[in-house]
């Protein structure tokens, strides 16, 4: 038993020595001792390569302005580890995270003595996430998102309300394949018999390879640009407005708080999602539920501004696919200003055209290393880069602060890359920005 909050941490976390084990095998056998507790969910699933946070927020929010309590599971955390299992927003209790500790770690350690292994990390918090929405805090719907892939992912032994798969992108590709086809092939893994599913996938191979699978299952498909379609988009200061065209209405002026084009689409397919959720007579969405909740919607580390003055943005773009957003949001408004980039990423990823595309950007690019097992050196990523103006920084909080503190009036800081150092940069720099606005 545990009796500490840090002692349940910390046994969650040395988990991930066990690394990443695709399979359903482990958490069938969990969710068998603890009395199927995801039978005893309404759900929506989202999987996809990137947005898959900002669509659940984005559903999240509609439904929590029609006045429903939502629960969701997300990954990584951005500030703290809690709040991978919230409540309309909200992360669970410290208490409640060691509560779960212990209802999951006999299991665990009974496990551990069978042949199939004990479980990872993550399989050890979506039982946690499982256990909790059935049996400590029931909330009206649950959303749940896709941690790697979909076919063997540990949440797939969901029977969710609706599937969405935001989109396709060359990511995990040591685990899930090398193709735009054989990665969708693995995220369409969570479209389930008779469910209908939403999709805004572009890639024509990938999207054939979600069709096929929606067929097999006799799964109704909705698809960007075909069953609904956005229109009429501009970008504000702070964030996105566009309009909707769905199969059943036209809904004008749509405003989104979060920065990006690629949000637009993201907020489109959160809505199709309420607007089947609505039309099935699960729940009440009005449509100003649904402009509420999209203008309401926040996600912490997608675009993020810190600081306008000096300028400081922080985005959680961890593939190739997330830096060509970032890159495009960066030629797009901030044409004339001078970019300072830091970057940070996994060693495991597709380095060369992301860094590439950053060079491109950045007027001045600086590669970090930060404290993770798979994190890449500094020095790797400064060999990889062709800028003109690069450098590799040994001790990244130090450098940070440096260069806030020289920043001009045109200058722009942007920091960047996996989501396990902007879960570790963007406490550190929130911290020190609100201090450095008090002092002046």
């Amino acid at each position: 038993m545990f009796t500490t909050y840090k002692e349940a941490l910390e046994w969650i976390h040395a988990r991930l020595r066990l690394g990443i084990k695709p399979g359903l095998t482990r958490m069938e056998w969990m969710m068998d001792k603890l009395g199927n507790p995801e039978t005893k969910i309404q759900a929506v699933h989202v999987g996809g390569t990137n947005g898959k946070g900002s669509t659940v927020t984005f559903l999240r929010s509609m439904l929590e302005a029609a006045g429903y309590t939502v629960g969701t599971f997300t990954s990584p955390y951005i500030e703290q580890f809690n709040e991978r299992i919230s409540v309309n927003g909200k992360p669970i209790t410290d208490d409640e995270l060691l509560q779960l500790a212990n209802v999951i770690r006999p299991l665990a350690d009974e496990l551990e003595e069978t042949e199939i292994g004990g479980p990872t990390e993550f399989e050890v918090i979506t039982a946690m996430s499982f256990y909790y929405f059935a049996n400590i805090r029931k909330v009206d719907i649950v959303i749940f998102e896709v941690g790697l892939g979909g076919r063997f992912d540990s949440t797939n032994i969901l029977l969710p309300l609706a599937s969405v798969i935001t989109n396709i992108g060359l990511d995990h590709t040591n685990i899930l394949g090398n193709t735009y086809e054989e990665i969708a092939f693995e995220k369409a893994g969570i479209i389930k018999q008779n469910t209908a599913v939403f999709t805004a996938v572009k890639h024509p191979g990938a999207l054939k390879v979600i069709e096929k699978q929606a067929w097999e299952k006799s799964a109704p498909i909705y698809r960007l640009n075909q069953e609904f379609s956005v229109s009429s988009h501009e970008s504000l200061a702070k964030g996105e407005v566009f309009s909707l065209q769905t199969e059943n209405q036209w809904m004008k002026d749509l405003e989104i708080s979060m920065i990006g084009t690629h949000q637009t689409e993201n907020a489109a397919l959160a809505v199709q999602a309420a607007q089947f959720l609505n039309q099935q007579g699960s729940f009440t969405i009005t449509e100003q539920a649904i402009r509420t909740g999209l203008k309401k919607a926040y996600w912490p580390g997608r675009f993020e501004i810190l600081s306008e003055n000096p300028l400081v943005i922080i985005d959680g773009a961890h593939n190739e696919e997330g830096i060509s957003a970032l890159v495009h949001e960066l030629k797009t408004r901030y044409e004339h200003r001078h970019i300072q980039i830091v970057f940070a990423a996994l060693s495991d990823k597709k380095l060369d055209e992301m860094i590439a595309k950053l060079d491109k950007a950045a007027n001045q690019i600086s590669f970090v290393s930060f404290d993770f097992p798979r994190a890449a050196k500094a020095e790797e990523l400064l060999k990889i880069s062709q800028s003109a103006n690069k450098l590799a920084v040994d001790n990244w909080q130090s450098y940070l602060l440096e260069e806030i503190q020289n920043m001009d009036s045109n200058d722009m800081l942007v920091i960047t890359g996996s989501l396990y150092f902007i879960s570790e940069a963007k406490p550190y720099l929130t911290k020190y920005l609100k201090n450095m606005v008090i002092s002046l």
